[in-house]
């Protein structure tokens, strides 16, 4: 079966480190909101505008495919969080004291591009232990079959996700060819609320369906020194609905409920230092420059996940309506 809609992809990335809290203005927040707004739009114009017979994703996205040198995000002293992708597209590196974690990996090809990443940050990309994923879309498993040959590191990614990431194609999509992804096993299948924990690090799941059946958030906490309160950082999966189909077909069987369940389920979360895996939802390049400019509180935000939560809840009812008002029209004049 393949919906009308195809089935879409996206998400963020970063943060800095300090006692001191620097908010973004007003302006700053629209503008990233904006960037992200156009993003999804982008995405969802496929369903109806892509040629399938000549569809290029670098072309159409040239971000996701764009140059950025890796830096230190977070952290400090025993647990460090490393940006390690591209200027569209999150992927994220831990090390700790036992093997290392991917968190994501990005396009088909990119698999290389993260291992070259961490070894320019000092690291072995051989000695990466766990591979996760947020959801599986090409963006963020399409790189994950490689990472896992070039690192022989064992792949951990919820039930709901476990059948497209090993075969390669998004449920309710899988005729669409542009969208299918290398096919790479799954070692270990995770739960909500279940963790993963590797030397001093422990990554806690948190399943936020409605992209995909799947998805997946990461949290964990950072304690900066032994006096300083520790800080709870989010790799969110997504909440968007880009390219999905929500009725008539849906693109899987209850993903209306489940956007519901994970609006619901996040609705008072305020991460010290929100991250996703598109640059543009947490306004990975101004941040950067920020940071760079010594600005160190720069990806700290407390606010910044529920501004981007209201947005994606907004397009999704939004989203809902439109189709929906769709789905009547056609049956309107199929009757008739």
């Amino acid at each position: 079966m393949t919906n009308k809609y195809f089935s879409g992809v996206l998400l963020p990335i970063a943060v800095g480190v300090a006692m001191t809290v620097s908010q973004p203005g007003a302006a700053q927040q629209s503008t990233a909101l904006s960037s992200a707004s156009d993003t999804l739009t982008k995405i969802q114009s496929l369903s109806t505008e892509a040629d399938t017979t000549s569809f290029n994703w670098q072309e159409t996205f040239p971000s996701w495919f764009e140059h950025m040198e890796p830096f230190r995000l977070a952290g400090s002293g025993d647990t460090e969080i490393y940006y390690v992708g591209t200027k569209g597209l999150g992927m994220f590196f831990i090390p700790t004291t036992e093997g290392h974690i991917v968190i994501d990996g990005g396009m088909p090809g990119q698999g290389q591009l993260i291992a070259e990443n961490i070894k320019k940050l000092g690291f072995d990309a051989k000695d990466v232990r766990i591979l996760l994923n947020t959801h599986a879309h090409i963006d963020h498993s399409g790189g994950l079959a490689e990472l896992k040959s070039l690192t022989g590191a064992q792949l951990i990614a919820s039930e709901g996700d476990r059948w497209a990431l090993e075969s390669g194609l998004i449920p309710g999509s899988e005729d669409v060819s542009y969208v299918q992804s290398p096919p790479v096993t799954v070692d270990r299948v995770i739960v909500d609320g279940e963790k993963v924990i590797i030397g001093n690090l422990t990554m806690t799941a948190r399943i936020t369906p409605g992209h995909t059946q799947g998805c997946t958030s990461w949290t964990t906490t950072l304690q900066p020194t032994a006096s300083a309160p520790p800080q709870e950082v989010l790799f969110f999966c997504s909440a968007s609905v880009a390219a999905n189909s929500l009725v008539n077909p849906p693109q899987y069987p209850g993903i209306v409920e489940d956007y519901h369940k994970t609006f619901a389920l996040t609705a008072d979360w305020e991460p010290e230092v929100f991250l996703a895996n598109h640059g543009e939802f947490f306004d990975l390049v101004a941040r950067h420059d920020r940071l760079s400019n010594g600005e160190a509180s720069a990806f700290h935000d407390r606010e910044s996940f529920q501004r981007f939560r209201t947005k994606m809840k907004d397009m999704f009812e939004q989203a809902l309506i439109a189709q929906s008002e769709e789905a009547k029209i056609s049956a309107h004049s199929k009757e008739h």
